[in-house]
């Protein structure tokens, strides 16, 4: 057993099924073998995420030994790429501590205000959040600011925005001009497009290119079948800006009221 726990370890880089692959974590499956989650280099599986069990592919897993690797001089000049190398390096760490990293840096005229609900969040054990300021103070760019941390966390991959039909629009142009974070709109419409392409037993929210998703409420209530596919899929983060969902009071105007909520 420790001789396993030593052969693997997060960030080595092996060779599986002819391609190459870095480690990100080790865990322990229900038969008390180690499962390998892993991330794709290689040019035909970059950026893609596999789980290898150490038991089937032990004898198809090489190490990559980084004393054999074969060092390139930098022609480039004033050494160029390796800058660049170690620069996109440096900025693939991953924070570990509860500070602002990347939101404060949006195309945005920042309050100081405006960090206070990511820095509330990330202090927590789970990121969880009802941001209910004033109309104007900016809830959608506190929401944005505090998406991009988690994101930069790896904790952002599959995203889900709830929000009323009218607001899809700019909610969506605020997230991609101010944090280039993507999200692709689903309508009725869309999803029947993408299940015509599916099988009809599956889940059209697992569809590729959509895992980062904005949807309207209209379309959830007025669907239950969506619905019951939006449950049984899963999301790193969910936002949901609703003053319909969010409050429910018996004040005289809850028109006036609302807010965004990290789930």
């Amino acid at each position: 057993m420790a001789e396993n726990v030593k052969k693997y370890a997060p960030g080595m880089r092996v060779m599986i099924r002819g391609e190459e692959w870095m480690i990100k974590k080790i865990e322990n499956n229900t038969l008390g073998n180690k499962a390998l989650y892993v991330v794709g280099l290689s040019r035909l599986v970059k950026d893609q995420e596999a789980i290898f069990l150490d038991d089937l592919e032990k004898d198809n897993i090489e190490i990559v030994d980084p004393t054999k690797v074969k060092l390139v001089p930098d022609d480039s000049p004033c050494f160029r790429k390796s800058r660049l190398f170690i620069e996109s390096q440096w900025r693939q760490k991953i924070p570990t501590d509860s500070k602002i990293h990347v939101g404060d840096k949006a195309a945005m005229d920042l309050m100081t205000y405006q960090l206070t609900p990511s820095q509330v969040s990330l202090s927590k054990p789970r990121q969880r959040i009802l941001i209910a300021d004033t109309v104007g103070l900016g809830k959608t760019l506190e929401a944005g600011i505090l998406m991009s941390e988690l994101i930069a966390r790896g904790k952002g991959k599959r995203i889900l925005v709830v929000t009323v039909k009218s607001m899809m629009t700019q909610f969506q142009k605020e997230m991609w001009n101010r944090f280039t974070i993507p999200l692709v709109r689903l309508d009725s419409n869309k999803i029947q497009s993408i299940r015509s392409k599916m099988p009809s037993n599956a889940n059209p929210f697992f569809y590729p290119g959509y895992d980062k998703t904005i949807i309207s409420i209209d379309t959830l209530k007025n669907d239950l079948e969506y619905r019951t596919h939006l449950e049984n899929a899963w999301w790193d983060i969910i936002v949901i800006d609703d003053e319909r969902v969010i409050i429910r009071t018996k004040l005289e105007k809850p028109s006036k009221i609302k807010g965004v909520a990290l789930i």
